[in-house]
């Protein structure tokens, strides 16, 4: 760890306050704030949503006045890289415009709302340097491909010339990070970088900025609700509850000796790997401030449900002047598994590998090349559109970002009650009872059925999504990523009820993640996907306790320990750059074959290209 610099702090918050006006009159942000940031430290501000993190950022950005905030009371000191002092809260929107960027880079959470769709990436990495730096085009072109090679984006020529929608999650990531580092910022505040990226990707880039900020000296502000990531990145830690800070210090007094009550509890239910060793079956999460619940597992049962064999869901890209399809996008190849009544298999792997394609395929939202889908005896690829309408009662998906699945237009009641009417199954007072059976089936308040979903949270509202997926009574659920952008408390909460409701109704879960953790706690059987094949399948014992496939153990090597004391470093990494899964036209794979190494528990052997 580094010792404490005896330079002045690169930037110091004091009492900050900032307030929100909203038609019930103000709400705060933050009531009452202080830390400091010195040259060369990793900060990390942790707390769950709501908790104001992402405010004292917005502020020392002075972007919070653009979202309707208002800086109430105390003081943003910032030392300028010309020598002077300025409190940024005074400061007017010239200079910031100056600042901003420039000495302090911002990386923001989402990456695809962070890049404008319509420029190319190119275009986007050299305004800030020809604005602030005064740089020529070419200077500048020279600098911005420097700054991709930095983030290890593979063929950065190229990446230039794309726009941000050709890219993948974790590579526009990238091009936010490399946009912030442009100017050689004194500052970085990294809000939430690594919330939607997979562990392999999540670990690179953390490594990446960790890199970074040891060569150029630069101060970073990191704000996050992941522990383990705290535990990996962070010189000292600021807790924050409800607008407040509860804690501070350094990471190992804030991981081994936690004084507050909410941090005690923050820790105790961080889902940890390993911590299912030698449990056969699924547990409930631990939840925030509560002692571990007591054990309800759910064996599920024996009979097959869903049985997929030999999907193949190819996507064509096509080129020259005819538009003819010149190569096709394998995105899923040649995968079978079966899923039992009542019990969860997990599709595990990295962006880009097919594991929600698969899921997509399986409801046909996306057309399947060819292979076979049989649910309860139904055969899914068999079915016109009319008989697919109607097995869809059977089968549901439960999407990945919930406000963008929710209309905003709608009354969540409405929303709920939408398949129910589709389907002609209940009317009139049956129908507004079921919709109020429905909330209290997810545990929401009645008097939230009036409200539309941006006032809800972000768990409220993937619950909303759970009611709206239940409301057919359907066999299967298909959770893509359903929590992956969820705090850790509300995460625990979505889950315990995803097991509560398959206790309750013998619900079958298909559950797609990158989150091994997660996948640990709640998954039955597992499935391991890389490069649109299934590379590992079995019981979740099996595969998490004695992972066969190489790229199943480097998987588990990535995940960050909510432990300082086992930070990875970047030559731990040592990940092989993802191979394309664009192939000619005339292109046939070798069918997959498996051996089985343990009752149930398969290994491919066909070359999967890992």
């Amino acid at each position: 760890m580094l010792d404490q610099p005896t330079e002045r702090p690169i930037a110091r918050i004091e009492n900050l306050r900032v307030e929100f006006q909203t038609k019930d009159g103000p709400v705060v942000g933050v009531e009452d704030v202080s830390f400091s940031i010195n040259p060369g430290e990793t900060v990390c501000v942790v707390g769950e949503s709501g908790s104001g993190k992402s405010v004292s950022s917005l502020s020392l950005m002075r972007l919070v006045e653009f979202g309707g905030g208002k800086i109430a009371g105390g003081r943003m000191l910032f030392e300028r890289k010309t020598g002077g002092q300025v409190d940024l809260g005074k400061t007017d929107q010239d200079l910031m415009r100056t600042i901003r960027g420039n000495e302090i880079g911002m990386i923001f959470q989402e990456p695809m709302t962070a890049l404008n769709p319509v420029f190319t990436v190119g275009r986007q990495l050299t305004e800030g340097l020809r604005l602030h730096k005064g740089l020529t085009k070419k200077e500048a072109e020279d600098r911005a491909l420097d700054l991709l090679k930095q983030v290890r984006i593979p063929e950065p020529e190229r990446r230039l010339q794309q726009y941000p929608h050709e890219l993948s999650g974790g590579m526009r990531q990238r091009v936010v990070i490399a946009m912030a580092l442009a100017c050689e910022p004194r500052l970085l505040i990294a809000d939430e970088p690594t919330t939607a990226l997979d562990v392999t990707i999540q670990a690179e880039i953390l490594a990446l900025i960790d890199r970074l900020k040891r060569e150029t000296g630069t101060a970073v502000m990191f704000i996050t609700h992941d522990m383990a990531v705290v535990a990996q990145m962070a010189d000292r830690v600021v807790v924050m509850f409800r607008g407040n800070k509860v804690e501070e210090g350094t990471v190992e007094q804030i991981f081994e000796n936690p004084q507050h009550d909410y941090t005690k509890a923050l820790l105790s239910a961080v889902p940890r790997l390993g911590e299912m060793t030698g449990k056969a079956l699924p547990e409930p999460m631990r939840l925030l401030g509560a002692e571990g619940p007591a054990a309800v597992p759910i064996p599920g049962t024996e009979t097959p449900l869903l049985t997929v064999k030999n999907l193949v869901t190819r996507f064509a890209v096509r080129g020259g002047l005819l538009r003819r399809t010149v190569a096709n996008v394998h995105a899923v190849e040649d995968v079978s598994f079966t899923l039992n009544k009542g019990r969860t298999l997990s599709l595990v792997g990295e962006s880009g590998c097919g594991k929600s394609t698969a899921g997509r395929s399986i409801l046909r939202l996306v057309e399947p090349m060819s292979g076979s889908i049989i649910l309860d005896g139904t055969d899914i690829m068999a079915l016109d559109q009319s008989a697919l309408r109607r097995a869809r009662q059977d089968m549901q998906m439960v999407f990945q970002d919930p406000f963008a699945s929710l209309n905003p237009q709608m009354q969540l009641s409405d929303q709920v009650a939408e398949p129910l009417r589709n389907f002609g199954t209940h009317s009139g007072s049956a129908l507004t009872d079921k919709v109020a059976d429905l909330f209290d089936r997810v545990h929401l308040p009645r008097n939230f059925m009036r409200r539309f979903p941006h006032e809800l949270s972000g768990g409220q509202r993937q619950r909303v999504a759970i009611a709206r997926a239940l409301a057919l009574n359907p066999k299967l659920i298909i959770a893509d990523e359903a929590v992956s952008a969820l705090d850790v408390s509300v995460q625990a909460q979505v889950l315990n009820l995803m097991m509560e409701l398959q206790a309750d109704l013998g619900l079958s879960f298909l559950f797609i993640s990158h989150d091994m953790a997660v996948v640990e706690r709640v998954s039955h059987d597992v499935g391991v996907m890389y490069l649109g094949r299934i590379v590992e399948l079995g019981p979740r014992q099996a595969v998490f306790e004695d992972p066969q496939h190489p790229y199943t153990r480097a998987l588990m090597k990535a995940v960050p320990v909510a432990d300082p004391r086992q930070r990875k470093s970047e030559k731990d990494l040592n990940f092989r750059p993802i191979p394309s899964p664009i192939h000619p036209r005339g292109y046939q794979p070798a069918p997959s074959e498996y051996k089985e190494v343990s009752k149930g528990h398969f290994v491919l052997t066909t070359d999967s290209g890992y």
